[in-house]
């Protein structure tokens, strides 16, 4: 009985694999043929970065998520502070907290959120996103347009770095009308 108690107690320390989306889902992310077919291969993507490896981080991060999409803003800080300090090397956490930081106007908090995120994921096509996003907010139009120029190199029919590149381009490399 204390074996078994000692090796669920050793299960539950254990350092659970974070999983991480496939090289064979970026490879089907480029390929697509269409937005459906594309954002379907995003789903899949983010539904597993949202897989932490951890139980407990993924009721936290579920938690966080309800949180932001009711508008509770302090306690999904809360809630990713948490996440981030059991689970440091998870990006998803980082992207998430960047995005209440945006949403804020916090931009060095987001930044540094944003280049966590993708530091632990280079390929984190929502970060890259993020970071346009930012980056054209605060006038830095070039910098911006690389950003989504990332994004579309890992997933070439996202709309809105697509929208976001066709604008900037034209206003970066001085060809607007």
């Amino acid at each position: 009985m204390l074996r078994a108690f000692l090796l669920s107690i050793l299960m539950l320390l254990a350092p659970a694999a974070l999983a991480a989306p496939t090289e064979q889902m970026f490879e089907r992310l480029m390929a697509a043929q269409d937005e459906a077919e594309a954002a379907d291969v995003a789903d899949d993507i983010w539904a597993t970065w949202l897989e932490s490896g951890s139980p407990t981080v993924d009721v936290l991060m579920q938690r966080a998520m309800l949180a932001i999409a009711a508008d509770e803003a302090q306690t999904a800080h809360e809630l990713l502070d948490r996440v981030i300090l059991i689970k440091p090397d998870y990006p998803e956490a980082w992207h998430r907290r960047a995005g209440l930081f945006l949403a804020e106007e916090n931009y060095p908090e987001a930044f540094r959120d944003l280049n966590e995120a993708l530091k632990l994921e280079p390929r984190h096509f929502g970060a890259w996103i993020g970071m346009g996003v930012m980056l054209e907010t605060l006038g830095g139009e070039k910098e911006a347009l690389a950003s989504y120029r990332e994004a579309l190199a890992i997933y070439p029919l996202l709309p809105q770095a697509r929208q976001a590149a066709a604008r900037l381009s034209r206003k970066a490399e001085g060809t607007e009308l």
